[in-house]
């Protein structure tokens, strides 16, 4: 390169606030200022009259020779190199060099993908000084890959070594040492913002959760082993709210938790297919029993998909092994003497030619005179019946009245099995902590005498009974729906009896409304007993009681309530209607749906407390004008046991929190577990308001906003797993955001984000809706019909 001889100076007027150090402006600065200094032209640096100019320039400059004004960066560096009587040669390759610059390089100034600028950029090396001097081209150069060559990591600049070389030359020169502090004083200054990837994680070892579905999940020993059912939905209609979080919400919310503890565990749930309510469905649909079961079972598979219910396996009763294992349950019932045989008199619609099973009768209740009692138990005072004990009979096929006939059936005598149910019960019951309400609900069956129930029924679509004399007819669905549960598990697994009959390993939860409970705590308990094998039987009950709507009961007749699929019509995303359900889940008493409480949770809760903190912590991580994603380290003073720190107040609550939170998951008192979580995440928002987390804090007070930032986002990923259960996708999304795996729930709360560790970016967890909706939901949904 040819030498210079000092330029005539100029005034470099400053318009606008300073320009962040990633943009052109920016890099035009630092090439204006690294020119000047090659070529000896003096600089002065002045503020422009506000009230004297509307220019949008961010600078410009005066030329001290002829009071010209040049607002182009490069104009401005054409003017120096010109004055300073560059060779002709130097001249043309500067322009050259300039044009190339223009094109190639200002498009890129902001990208947060600095390989394409420096690539772009390796292509004219050929223009730069091979030796310790600042010519043209490299302060052209210089100043428009600084930001991305100082922001380069080391293996980068690697693959571009003449560019690496030049680059730590030009450092060295008088030049580029004399510029640099005047353009630090007037850019501001931005951080490299690395992509998250799996490499620039930093995430302590042993908190990452996989859920592995590639093969069948079998008890081990030594750990853990959980099996978690919930009540077989019936295949033939629609399940509404009360139905979904009555059993298979709820179970869902356990076994996601369940599995996050480490536990080794195994949700199955299925389709309930057999019985009168499918044979009349049938009828009224013009179908066969296969064709409905058929249809509604994919129904209720898409619904329960859509609420993110976790199911290790969703099957069905009808099938092969359903038919398999319940013959041979009853024959081993059988053989063992548990047995007998009697005559009952049954209903008989004259009509239909037929005998009425339970589901084909309705009447009064005789106990409550409830009007729409069915054949086989009053859904008023949850009453157990027999068709015959119903005032004024009428059949639901024709509506008349059916007359009496005898037939012949058999009857599991659970009066003999009293005793030994009752032992199973006690231990039971006190081992596993039933449910307050479905211990009294087994109790009251025990207190009134068990007496043999019948096990068979006058129907075509079920299980077929393996007894000569009994062709015509099949097992009642009460005898076999509980049977289901390991059906379906063969179905999941051949090694099915690892989790049945296995009492040593396994814990057998089971999720149901309170209607279900004497057929899980008494009937087929009693069947286990009366096999004589060697099963797995009930250690925790969890029973609901009703969820109303508005005002007054679902019915999917008059179109009162909210089904499964008009949750997803609604557009509201399926978080937050496992959130409010389960925050109303009826666990002890009936609770009420209304519109107002779910979009006063929504938008008081969801989004104002949980949606809030995560929100305004990742985001403050993310600016690039602090942390450009990156985890700081927090100060050990101040996080340390004993500390006084506002940052170890947060902590010990948390781990209190945390601690309590854990107890009642382990109970299944899911609802006092999410208020719970809830309080964790209000706690953190109050840490954040104590620490006056913004601006202030980054710039006065470095370490406290470090150590603020590194607890607060560790609590954040801590919530991911408390809120596992509850709103498994807004989860995964802070999981997105913190680019971290999904995590294992811990007994304490501990900085498993290490320092270093990169952030994803930032997402809204919840949107706010428009209490409109309100009233528009309540017409939608009939919710003011009598």
């Amino acid at each position: 390169m040819t030498n210079t001889t000092p330029a005539t100076g100029i005034t470099l007027v400053r318009n606008l606030p300073p320009p962040a150090a990633n943009t052109a402006a920016a890099a035009g600065l630092l090439k204006i200022l690294v020119a000047a200094h090659a070529t000896g032209a003096a600089v002065v640096l002045a503020d422009a009259d506000k009230s004297k100019t509307g220019s949008k320039q961010p600078y410009w400059a005066v030329l001290a020779d002829s009071q010209t004004l040049l607002f182009d960066a490069n104009a401005i560096v054409r003017y120096l190199y010109r004055t300073a009587r560059l060779s002709l040669d130097d001249y043309l390759a500067l322009e050259q060099l300039l044009e190339w610059e223009e094109k190639a390089l200002n498009g890129l100034h902001g990208d947060q993908d600095l390989t394409a600028i420096i690539a772009a950029a390796d292509a004219k090396a050929g223009f730069l000084s091979a030796d310790s001097t600042t010519g043209a081209a490299d302060a052209v150069l210089f100043g428009a890959l600084y930001f991305a060559l100082s922001g380069a990591k080391a293996e980068t600049l690697s693959k571009h070594p003449a560019l690496q070389q030049w680059f730590a030359r030009q450092l060295a020169t008088p030049a580029v040492a004399a510029a640099l502090p005047v353009y630090s004083a007037n850019v501001v200054k931005v951080l490299v913002r690395e992509k998250p990837s799996l490499e620039n994680r930093n995430v302590a070892q042993g908190v990452a959760f996989e859920r592995d579905t590639s093969k069948a999940i079998l008890p081990v020993d030594g750990e853990k082993n959980i099996l978690i059912t919930s009540a077989l939905p019936y295949v033939n209609n629609v399940p509404h709210l009360g139905n979904i979080i009555g059993s298979t919400l709820s179970a869902d919310a356990f076994a996601r938790y369940s599995r996050i503890r480490g536990n080794n565990t195994l949700y199955i749930c299925g389709t309930d297919e057999y019985g009168t309510t499918t044979e009349t469905k049938a009828i009224e649909e013009g179908l066969s029993c296969q064709e409905l079961c058929d249809k509604y079972a994919a129904l209720h598979k898409e619904i329960y998909d859509w609420f993110g219910l976790s199911f290790d396996y969703f099957g069905r009763t009808t099938t092969e092994k359903q038919t398999q294992i319940v013959q041979g349950i009853y024959n081993r019932v059988n053989e063992n003497g548990y047995v007998s045989e009697n005559t009952t008199t049954q209903l008989y619609c004259e009509q239909c030619s037929r005998y009425l099973a339970d589901r084909y009768v309705e009447g009064t209740c005789p106990h409550c005179s409830y009007e729409d009692a069915r054949g086989d138990q009053c859904d008023k005072c949850g009453k157990l019946l027999n068709t015959v004990e119903l005032v004024n009979p009428r059949c639901k096929l024709d509506g008349n009245r059916p007359v009496v006939r005898n037939s012949n059936h058999l009857f599991l005598d659970l009066d003999r099995l009293q005793p030994k149910c009752e032992e199973f019960i006690n231990s039971s019951s006190n081992a596993g902590k039933w449910s307050a309400n479905g211990l009294a609900i087994t109790r009251s069956w025990l207190k009134e005498g068990l007496i043999p129930r019948s096990i068979t029924r006058d129907l075509k679509w079920g299980v077929p009974v393996p007894r000569a004399g009994y062709e015509n007819k099949v097992f009642y669905v009460w005898f076999d729906a509980c049977i289901g549960y390991p059906s379906i598990t063969a179905n999941y697994t051949d090694e099915w009896e690892r989790w049945w009959k296995n009492p040593d390993n396994v814990k057998l939860y089971q999720f149901m409304g309170k209607d279900n409970v004497p057929f899980h705590t008494v009937v087929f308990p009693s069947t286990q007993i009366a096999t004589g094998d060697n099963w797995t039987f009930l250690h925790h009950i969890s029973t609901c009681e009703y969820l109303n709507y508005e005002t007054g009961k679902f019915s999917k007749s008059r179109g009162v309530g909210v089904f499964g699929n008009n949750a997803q019509q609604t557009g509201v995303p399926s978080d937050v209607w496992r959130y409010y359900l389960l925050s109303s889940r009826p666990e002890t008493s009936d609770t009420m749906f209304t519109w107002a409480g779910f979009v006063s949770c929504n938008n008081s809760v969801l989004l104002a407390n949980i949606g809030n903190f995560c929100n305004r912590v990742i985001k403050f991580l993310d600016g690039t004008s602090k942390y450009a994603g990156v985890i700081p380290a927090a100060d050990p003073a101040l996080v340390a046991p004993g500390a006084s720190s506002n940052d170890r107040r947060l902590i010990d609550d948390v781990n209190e929190l945390l601690a309590r939170f854990i107890e009642h998951m382990d109970a299944v008192h899911i609802r006092s577990a999410l208020n719970t979580a809830r309080d964790i995440s209000a706690r953190g928002n109050q840490y954040l308001q104590e620490s006056k987390l913004g601006n202030a804090l980054f710039s006065d007070d470095r370490a406290q906003c470090d150590t603020v930032m590194a607890v607060a986002t560790n609590l954040i990923y801590l919530l991911s797993a408390v809120f596992y259960p509850f709103v498994p996708d807004s989860s995964a999304s802070i999981c997105r955001q913190l680019n971290a795996p999904q995590r294992l729930l811990s007994d304490t709360f501990e900085l498993d984000l290490k320092p270093g560790h990169v952030i994803g970016s930032p997402e809204y967890l919840f949107t706010r809706i428009d209490e409109a909706k309100i009233e528009q939901w309540r017409a939608a949904y009939g919710g003011n019909a009598e």
